[in-house]
This record gives C-alpha cells, structure tokens and sequence, in this order.
C-alpha cells in the first residue's frame, strides 16, 4: 500500500468524560429519560457527571458544498469559530464522536455522498470563544465542548438519533515491548497532539499512550487498545530514509513500534460503535 507521506487528525483519546457524554446525547436524541442516564452512571463510578443539555452554536449555516472548494476537513479557528469544507455526515459524527468511520453503522449510503459546507461560532459564554484570540492565523484541534457542540447540531439540523453499543470485536493491544523504550518526554509541552507516518515510520509529539492508540486505529482500521500503563506524553521517532514507499502500512507500524520498545498483538476486546437509528438530510439556512 502506497504511504507517501501520511499524517494522522488528532482523535483525542477516549475517556469516560466522553462515554459520559455521549450517554447524554443519546438521552437527548432518543428521548430517553434522564434517570437512566443517571442510573447508567451510577453503575459505573467512574463515569463523570455532565450536564443535561450539550451545548449549542450560537449560530451555524449549512450549505451544500461548492464545487469550487478544494481544501476538505473540519478546521476550528480563533473564538472557537469552526469550518467544515466538502464534509460528508460520516466525517461529521466522526469528528463530533471521536470515533472511526467503522465504529458508526446503520448508515444510509447518502451519508457518504452529500457533502456539506458548514460555518458555526459558539456563544459568548463558551470556553471554546478564547481560543487563541492573540494569532487569528492559528488553527486548533476541537475541543471536547465544540465537539459536543457538533454533536447538538447533528441532532438538530440533521434530526439525527442513535444509540451507542459497546461490543466485543478483533483489535489490537499496544503495551510494552522488549527493547529499550525510545520515548523523550516532549520538547514542547504545549504541542500540538500529533502522531504520523513519515519517511517510513511512525513518529510523534507530545503524544499520550492513548492518543497513540487511538493514531494508529485509524491507520490499522481498527480498535487498538492502550496498556502500556505509561504516563504522561512523549516525543518519539523512527524512520527509514530509503524506505519503499509500497510498504504496508501495517508492516511500516508493526516495525516502528517494536523499535521504539512497545509492540502490537491480536486479540479480541471492546468495540465502541455508534448505530444510527434516524438521520435526515438537513434544511439549507
């Protein structure tokens, strides 16, 4: 398989806050009522209370895309304002759920064809509106409020209703490996979260265990579970600079991550997937 020159969306490591959150929603859109929501979490004491209504943009347009856009991707700016250039609804709850496109099922086959323009600002009372006011050329990854934000639109303009199923599936397991372990702690700690493939390897930044888990499902299309049982982020690289670029992706991170002192094993474990019960095409503004 052709890698090139690859990089990975930052696809923020999953945790309760969000398993949480997404409970929420599901109250939310499915009109499930709020004590089992609540009952949910006191069977579980980890999950996190989360408010009963996700927030909301202040304002959002939705268009149909243009056939003149180039650029595609969901990018959020200064003030927490977000554009989603040639966006399908799948990318969308991709973004909005943190999840990968396997996770999501009962799809109708539209939402991978339509595409979308989408500008939103949130409301003044959001932690998201003083985002990096001091540089307005300076582009952030989406904050779990935004994200839910998404998720409040996708409910709304696109009359969106799911539920969430957790089962038991093939997946990978990243812990640690033989060789001595070539994580640095990070050289800017305020970095950019970002793991890729680059000149044959995998590196990263600023990188936590489970970020990088959650990377490399991406990449090996499907779930990569964390049990390092490392701490913290890290910086980390290996790279091939002859490296044939018809390598197999899977090959290319197999390889990288023994280097590195952790490796990859098969085995069966949780699966997170979002299944659509109902989605409609959205009404232009």
């Amino acid at each position: 398989m052709l890698i090139g020159h690859l990089f990975l969306r930052l696809n923020r490591s999953r945790t309760y806050l969000l398993l949480a959150g997404v409970c929420m929603a599901l109250a939310a859109a499915t009109g499930i009522a709020q004590d089992s929501a609540a009952q949910a979490a006191a069977s579980n004491p980890s999950l996190v209370a989360v408010p009963s209504k996700l927030p909301e943009f202040e304002v959002a347009t939705i268009k149909p895309a243009s056939p003149k856009d180039v650029v595609t991707g969901l990018f959020t700016y200064p003030g927490g304002r977000i554009i989603c250039v040639q966006c399908t609804l799948h990318y969308l709850m991709m973004e909005a759920f943190d999840v990968q496109k396997w996770q999501i099922t009962g799809s109708p086959g539209w939402i991978d064809d339509a595409q979308y323009d989408i500008e939103a600002k949130p409301p003044e009372s959001s932690q998201a509106i003083k985002l990096n006011l001091n540089d307005p050329s300076h582009k952030t990854p989406s904050t779990p409020e935004q994200r839910q934000m998404l998720q409040s639109l996708l409910i709304d303009r696109f009359q969106l209703k799911f539920h969430y199923g957790p089962k038991q599936g093939p997946v990978y397991f990243l812990a640690r490996g033989n060789k001595q372990l070539m994580l640095r702690p990070p050289k800017d700690p305020e970095a950019f979260h970002w793991a890729g493939i680059v000149d044959g390897g995998v590196s990263g930044k600023n990188i936590s265990m489970p970020e990088l888990a959650a990377r490399l499902s991406g990449f090996l299309m499907r779930s990569v579970l964390d049990q390092t049982e490392l701490m913290g982020s890290f910086d980390f690289e290996y790279q091939i600079s002859d490296a044939d670029p018809n390598t197999d992706v899977t090959d290319v991170i197999f390889t990288s991550m023994r280097e590195i002192g952790l490796k990859l094993s098969t085995g069966r474990g949780p699966e997170e997937t979002l299944v659509i019960d109902h989605v409609e095409r959205p009404s232009e503004n």
